[in-house]
């Protein structure tokens, strides 16, 4: 059995998640998919222009697993813009970087990635019920996991 994979820390899900060639119809396009955490490892490397080892910890993971999410996402994107084919971001083993709850009674507030996984929230920290629910970024229903976005763990 091999080690359990961590979740990797993202800041968001982008809001536009499928890139298609022009002039090439939709049934006859090949998809490239690019996992959620590939997409913020471009983020951070490419537009943010940080360092790689500040990439790794702002996702929570080594430095070595960043440069590999980093090129598999750079090889990807390549193989969709030289080959013409679309590129779907969706699925891949994130959590986000802040999550917002809601109690019944409308408390909300947020956790930050870190708490989430080491003691995620029981119950509303103003009326103390446990009557809780995660609220959502636009596009996302649960955390991802090599699946479509929404897809819930295993």
């Amino acid at each position: 059995m091999g080690r359990r994979q961590l979740w990797r820390k993202v800041s968001s899900v982008p809001l536009v998640t499928y890139f298609k060639p022009a002039g090439i119809r939709l049934s006859e396009l090949e998809e490239v998919k690019l996992l959620v955490e590939e997409a913020e490892a471009i983020r951070l490397k490419d537009m943010e222009g940080m360092e790689q080892e500040e990439c790794a910890q702002k996702m929570n993971i080594s430095r070595s697993t960043f440069s590999r999410l980093l090129d598999s996402a750079r090889k990807k994107m390549a193989d969709a813009l030289l080959n013409g084919k679309a590129i779907r971001i969706e699925g891949g083993n994130f959590e986000m970087a802040v999550r917002r709850f809601r109690c019944l009674e409308g408390h909300e507030w947020e956790v930050p990635f870190e708490t989430m996984i080491s003691v995620p929230p029981e119950f509303c920290p103003k009326c103390k019920t446990p009557s809780i629910m995660p609220l959502f970024a636009p596009g996302m229903r649960h955390r991802g996991r090599h699946g479509p976005m929404g897809s819930t763990r295993a």
